[in-house]
């Protein structure tokens, strides 16, 4: 008994149970360190150090980016757009390393508590991520290892930006036309087009005399696009569609689809003639009114006394009328305003009232024709809703109601008995436009973006032709220019750039303002509504340059590194700290298991 006893302490020392008794330990068969026995007749510490936590998962992968529409490739054709060091662009990462999910048939458990981006060389095409992760390698025996898992980009063509380069490949067609004889209404639509990105997935835009086509890869994005032209111009839209191909068997057919959008003919600044029953409906305003500005509804004003009215897309439709002079330049006089007197209107209980605010900004103006000074002292007095707005040597655009002819019978008996307004003003000029000067588009102090458009096949013209089509879309882009200089409302909604000019043109608004002890005029463009985020025709800055090279996926938004990933939790290891950072960690032994990384 006593031989027994001294052959059991000989083995390893006695463990005293919670019950009072006494358990057998062994020794660690490669350090001797006393330990309960187990399998492998190991300790956890010598165990961590020869087992591999991360067998059976890939430290290699590969991502394919689209190099046209910078989106991630995901699964069964599936394209997702992600920003680098996001959360998105993580799960997608996740998604293509084997081994990280349990499969039948394995008995290991495998947990990911830990995921981070690690800083990668610019422009070398790798993302690199470390993992950490936990297996149970013995019952009751937890170890937790981190390692490095490499991604290698490469480009490829996602379904649509192929479409983009073979011709006919389009589903879905929105022709957008306006029977008008300008294009400044396309010109504001491409401008709203612009800042709400409503042309993302068109595949190609042409540009006709009368309006645009837009191409889609499918019917979706299509109607997406007519949604939201919907929501910015009054139009009507008819829909048909044509068979390309069908397969009888199994009964799918492919058609391609056309949609026309027609916009009301009706302008930014137009003058219309009421019909009675509309002007009733929209608060028995006067039948001559101009029109204010356009949405999906047609908002006008009363020139003469500031009442303001609405006229619904539908009610238009209805009963579609004509304006009955059109804004255009040829149309349009010049006036000097010599003089303004305030005039404050009594409140008529058979129409709509006018705000407190808007019977302030009228005014009787005196005004004269630009091309009648020096020669005839011909004078003009007339209410007008701009009045707030003109002072003595301002220049303004209006239609001469007395040499005119217009287009409406009713109208024209109205003019011609001496029963409408002797001028309309139409809109106040600024700048180098107002003084008649050469350069003065040059010298404007804000600049807009433009749509790569191709030109259609009617537009396709040689000769006398085409310099005329290039002189007529230069005077429209001018006159378009100006209306968005003279409307602030119409400046909110479209992204304004500042120009190379502004510093000078800055400067001597501010010389000619510092005099000025009337009302400020509210209308006029500032500084605070550019944006300086968009160079044209310039070399780029040393610290584009630099951000440049900080960009490692091309197409992607260049922003500061581990910005993005703070903003969604994710651990960024930054330039300095990457090159401490080993492919492999030793594993180590954890007590329980953590938390599992949501991706």
């Amino acid at each position: 008994m006593e031989m027994f006893q001294s052959n059991q302490f000989s083995a390893g020392p006695l463990q005293t149970n919670m019950t009072g008794g006494t358990a057998a330990t062994i020794l660690c068969c490669v350090c001797a360190t006393p330990i309960a026995p187990n399998p492998s007749n190991t300790c956890p510490s010598c165990l961590a150090s020869q087992s591999d936590v991360t067998r059976g998962i890939s430290t290699e992968a590969q991502l394919h980016q689209c190099r046209g529409c910078s989106r991630w490739h995901q699964d069964a054709g599936k394209w997702i757009g992600c920003e680098l060091e996001s959360r998105e662009l993580m799960a997608l990462c996740l998604s293509n390393v084997s081994g990280l999910k349990k499969r039948k048939g394995e008995g290991d458990r495998v947990r990911l508590v830990d995921a981070a981006w690690v800083w990668t060389e610019p422009h070398s095409m790798r993302l690199k991520v470390r993992l950490t992760i936990q297996r149970e390698v013995l019952t009751g025996t937890i170890l937790q290892q981190s390692f490095i898992v490499e991604f290698v980009v490469r480009n490829q063509q996602c379904v649509e930006c192929q479409a983009a380069f073979r011709t006919g490949s389009w589903k879905s067609l929105v022709q957008v036309r306006q029977r008008v004889n300008h294009k400044r209404t396309f010109l504001y639509l491409e401008q709203l087009i612009l800042k709400h990105g409503a042309h993302r997935g068109c595949l190609s835009i042409e540009t006709f005399k009368d309006g645009m086509d837009f191409y889609f890869p499918d019917k979706g994005k299509a109607n997406r696009f007519i949604s939201f032209l919907e929501d910015v111009v009054p139009m009507k839209v008819k829909s048909s569609k044509k068979l390309i191909g069908t397969d009888d068997k199994s009964n799918v057919s492919n058609y391609k689809y056309t949609n026309l959008v027609e916009i009301a003919g009706v302008c930014k600044d137009d003058l219309l003639f009421l019909p009675k029953k509309l002007a009733r409906s929209i608060g028995n305003i006067n039948r001559l009114v101009l029109v204010k500005n356009i949405s999906n509804v047609i908002n006008v004003i009363d020139p003469i006394t500031g009442q303001t009215g609405i006229i619904e897309s539908d009610a238009f439709w209805r009963d579609p009328f004509r304006p009955v002079i059109t804004a255009a330049r040829t149309r349009l006089t010049r006036y000097v305003i010599l003089g303004k007197d305030a005039v404050f209107l009594e409140r008529n209980h058979s129409k709509k009232a006018v705000g407190k605010k808007q019977r302030s900004k009228l005014a009787t103006i005196t005004a004269a024709r630009e091309s009648d000074l020096g020669t005839n002292d011909s004078q003009i007095e007339e209410r007008s809703h701009l009045g707030y707005l003109l002072k003595s040597g301002d220049v303004c655009l209006g239609y001469d109601m007395k040499d005119c002819q217009l287009v409406d019978d009713e109208a024209e008996d109205l003019r011609t008995a001496g029963r409408l307004p002797d001028i309309v003003v139409v809109r106040k000029l600024y700048g180098g436009v107002a003084a008649g000067e050469a350069d003065a588009a040059r010298k404007r102090m804000f600049k807009l973006q433009k749509l790569d458009i191709k030109k259609g096949e009617e537009n396709e013209r040689k000769g006398k032709k085409q310099r005329k089509d290039v002189e007529m879309e230069q005077a429209d882009e001018e006159d378009f220019l100006q209306e968005l200089e003279a409307d602030k409302e119409m400046r909110t909604r479209v992204n304004v750039f500042k120009s190379d000019a502004v510093a000078t043109n800055a400067t001597e608004d501010n010389d000619g303002d510092a005099d000025d002890g009337e009302d400020e005029d509210d209308q006029k463009i500032s500084l605070d509504e550019l944006l300086d985020n968009l160079v044209l025709d310039s070399k780029p800055d040393e610290d584009d340059e630099m951000a440049a090279e900080e960009s490692a996926i091309p197409g992607m938004m260049l922003v500061r590194e581990g910005e993005r990933a703070a903003r969604d939790n994710i651990t960024y290891i930054g330039r300095d700290d990457a090159l401490n950072v080993q492919a492999r960690d030793t594993a180590v032994v954890s007590s329980e298991w953590g938390k599992e990384f949501e991706s």
